[in-house]
């Protein structure tokens, strides 16, 4: 099984002087192709600060942080750009939609923004609006979908450009019981059928369950 990720030693520590927070504490751990692995902890633990250093989102760390075989601290900031674009689907708890663009659009807005034609990705954009759902929705503007169905839409742009790994922040945290569970059953599918890598952050046991291994974070330590 070749590793996505691989996360060595990575401390993160946040403040100045004598009113310093140490989040992260010398974290390891890896996550394999084809896993779903669930990143577990309690609130301030620092699961959500792991993901965003190794989303490329935050740079400044002790440690090293590797994903597709590239050490990301060694990027320039072009080259992390170019590989977050590649390799990397984002999903976070506020679905940060364009409200004034419909569904497809919205799932189209990053890989046009990367320079993609959209006939080129009309087969694509088919193929995903049907796994998630949201075919009949096609032209329907954010404003009237449910949360569930917003968050879909976010999971799908996150597929277009066919990433290596889905980077999910606390995905159902916004969102009521039946919907969460419509979201976690759509992250089994993609994983089990289709074989995506998906890192997720979550507080939930029974959303962590749908993953294949569950890695927690203690103290700013990893343990699993």
């Amino acid at each position: 099984m070749n590793t996505v990720i691989e996360v060595r030693n990575v401390s993160k520590t946040f403040g100045k002087n004598t009113n310093l927070n140490r989040v992260l504490d010398e974290a390891c751990m890896y996550v394999g192709e084809g896993e779903f692995v669930s990143l577990m902890g309690a609130s301030g633990s620092g699961k959500s600060t792991l993901l965003y250093l190794i989303g490329g989102l935050d740079r400044e760390f002790d440690g090293s942080i590797s994903l597709c075989g590239q050490e990301i601290s060694k990027l320039k900031d072009s080259q992390l750009s170019d590989l977050r674009l590649k390799n990397m689907g984002f999903v976070f708890q506020f679905y940060n939609l364009v409200m004034n663009l419909n569904v497809e659009d919205n799932i189209l807005l990053p890989a046009t923004i990367n320079g993609k034609k959209r006939k080129d990705l009309q087969k694509d954009l088919d193929e995903i609006l049907e796994l998630t759902g949201l075919t009949e929705k096609r032209k329907a503007m954010p404003n009237t979908l449910s949360g569930g169905q917003q968050q879909r839409v976010a999971v799908a742009r996150a597929l277009l450009t066919k990433p290596a790994v889905i980077l999910a922040d606390e995905p159902t945290g916004n969102l009521d019981s039946k919907s969460t569970r419509e979201i976690m059953e759509l992250f089994r599918r993609l994983n089990q059928e289709r074989g995506m890598t998906i890192l997720q952050v979550t507080h939930s046991e029974k959303c962590a369950e749908y993953g294949t291994r569950t890695i927690t974070i203690d103290n700013g330590k990893t343990v699993g």
